[in-house]
């Protein structure tokens, strides 16, 4: 009895092994190796203002800002695909590429006559949005790579331009998501809390470390 278990579950260990080489096999054929992920550098500019003359660029604040650190992160997905006609109308596609370039633009707006505690407090927030983006290319190597070997059915009178769209649309759903889970806008709100944007003697340090340890473990 012993053996006959030992041999059902060397059994089943190469059975899993097959079916982990035969798809990765595949994979290899289809040159399928891992998505691209293009990580540009962070680009911040400070920019001042006469608070009496704001320039018409310059973002809206909310209530009780007296300064404020805007922060843009972009996602802009490429997916390619080989298509396999079955007949003129008819056609199954297999994801066989994804680029993702990411980029994070931050602006710090701060009041000509801004002190040095308010500047300290719009570092802050940038230190956090650079927190974020630090792991953001994991992030977005985890979304696209679940779409690499995809397949799916396109059907109509011009398949090109139906392939176009599905990989376009592909495409927008990585961004989406990639937006929706990157997410740091609870860590922002938890640092405005924990200083009362700036107009507290928390230090933008602590206020930094605090925000991301409390969202961490939210």
């Amino acid at each position: 009895m012993r053996r006959i278990i030992l041999l059902c579950a060397l059994l089943a260990v190469l059975l899993v092994g097959w079916f982990w080489w035969s798809n990765h096999a595949s994979h290899n054929q289809l040159g399928l190796t891992a998505p691209t992920i293009v990580k540009q550098p962070v680009n911040f500019v400070e920019r001042s203002f006469d608070p009496a003359n704001p320039p018409s660029d310059m973002p809206p604040f909310a209530p009780g800002e007296l300064a404020v650190c805007d922060s843009n992160f972009l996602s802009n997905a490429n997916v390619g695909g080989e298509s396999h006609e079955t007949d003129s109308t008819h056609a199954t596609v297999t994801v066989t590429k994804v680029t993702v370039t990411l980029q994070l633009n931050i602006t710090i707006w701060v009041p000509a006559s801004a002190t040095q505690h308010v500047i300290e407090h719009e570092q802050g927030h940038r230190e956090i949005s650079e927190h974020f983006y630090e792991f953001a290319d994991k992030l977005a190597a985890q979304i696209a790579s679940k779409y690499l070997g995809k397949d799916f059915p396109i059907t109509g009178t011009d398949l090109q331009a139906e392939l176009s769209k599905s990989l376009h649309q592909m495409g927008a759903e990585i961004n989406e998501q990639y937006n929706r889970e990157l997410n740091p806008e609870p860590a922002q709100v938890r640092y405005d809390a924990i200083t009362d944007h700036s107009r507290n003697d928390v230090s933008a340090k602590d206020a930094v470390a605090q925000a991301l340890s409390a969202t961490a473990a939210s």
